[in-house]
């Protein structure tokens, strides 16, 4: 398996290490370009941090191969492992930060990522290809460092709430993570309330927990038309997997955010749900970056499998190549400073064939792409 990456935990014990690899610098040689990541490689998302990674890497890996014929730069990518706790999250971003990596890409925890927005700004460094529609960092306060390569939840939650009033669902549950951005709640809220849906339940839960029994019971007293997810996969799963064996007969309705995860989870158990997309769907013949995805992950071995978790991080590796490789130019092919990616990246435009990531100044959402799917009781991505 070829892959140029480290993959490593403990930042703090790590840190001397690491700058032993990286330039003293805040820039990166020409011939080499790292990108910092702090991605849940264990835990309760373990799998969609080893997708958005593994994504990453793809796109990296065809990139690096490409340049060894002309002596263009190779891409390597430092993952360090948070668990998917937010605070592990932030003492990687900071020694990643001091180690020297030119950016940092494919942030696996949406508030984790917003709290780091300040050390970015601080540093002249962007924040790249967050696998999250947190609005929290889409903001204003978040100082325009952080560049997104997918669509924010206030996308996602406006395509759920129109769905569930053109079925006219009316007795609608609610179920989000307890650590979410208050920036997220406001966007579920106004697009419920712009169309006069008042959620029968509203409920918050732990996304590392393990049990969620008392949450289905809830929800199934509470006889309900569809229970709306935002939240990561493990919950997900679970409290889909405890109400269609109580024979609840609604909807399910879950963000983009359950990811792949959620769709393995849900053929095995030969259950459905509506979902979010925020990437073009995995099994499209029309798409080329789909197409590319799959040649790229294939480099990487059997065991990685094309999906549409993968495929989102395989966009924002895509787009931080093709940022680096413009600053290079600007540069002269000598040297990508944090300032100068950044830069690039706030003028990027590019069609990764039928999915395009456009940035203009003071615009840092490159994506409105959000597309609605059924997952049937075998795993197909239907209607």
């Amino acid at each position: 398996m070829k892959r140029r990456h480290l993959v490593l935990s403990g930042p703090a014990a790590l840190a001397a290490n690491m700058m032993s690899s990286f330039p003293s610098r805040a820039t990166s040689p020409g011939n080499v370009i790292k990108f910092g990541q702090s991605a849940a490689l264990t835990g309760a998302q373990a799998n969609y941090g080893r997708d958005i990674r593994d994504g990453i890497m793809a796109a990296f890996t065809a990139a690096s191969a490409a340049s060894a014929s002309t002596g263009g730069p190779r891409f390597e990518l430092v993952t360090l492992d948070d668990g998917g706790v937010r605070s592990r999250c932030s003492e990687n971003v900071s020694t990643l930060v001091e180690g020297g990596v030119s950016a940092i890409v494919g942030l696996t925890n949406g508030v984790a990522a917003e709290a780091c927005i300040p050390l970015m700004n601080n540093n002249q460094m962007a924040l790249l290809g967050t696998a999250s529609g947190n609005m929290g960092i889409r903001n204003a306060a978040s100082g325009g460092g952080a560049f997104h390569v997918r669509a924010g939840y206030d996308l996602e939650y406006k395509r759920m709430a129109n769905y569930i009033k053109d079925f006219g669902m009316r007795r609608i549950g609610y179920v989000y993570l307890r650590d979410t951005s208050p920036a997220n709640l406001a966007a579920m809220s106004q697009a419920l309330s712009a169309l006069s849906i008042v959620p029968v339940e509203t409920i918050a839960v732990d996304r590392n927990a393990t049990s969620f029994t008392d949450v289905s019971t809830k929800l199934l007293d509470a006889k309900l038309d569809c229970v709306l997810f935002s939240v990561n996969s493990g919950p997900t799963a679970t409290i889909i997997n405890e109400m269609s064996t109580a024979h609840y007969a609604g909807l399910f309705y879950a963000s983009s955010y359950a990811g792949q995860d959620l769709m393995d989870a849900l053929t095995t158990r030969k259950q459905s749900c509506i979902m979010s997309m925020v990437v073009p769907r995995p099994n499209s013949g029309s798409a080329n970056v789909v197409s590319r995805c799959r040649q790229d992950l294939a480099a990487l071995g059997p065991d990685v499998k094309l999906g549409m978790t993968t495929l989102e991080g395989y966009i924002a590796g895509r787009i931080a190549v093709e940022a680096a490789r413009a600053a290079l130019k600007v540069g002269g092919g000598e040297r990508v400073s944090r300032s100068r990616l950044k830069e690039s990246l706030a003028a990027l435009r590019t069609d990764l064939g039928g999915y395009r990531v456009e940035f203009t100044p003071g615009v840092t959402q490159g994506s409105q792409y959000v597309d609605l799917i059924a997952i049937d009781r075998y795993g197909r991505l239907v209607g």
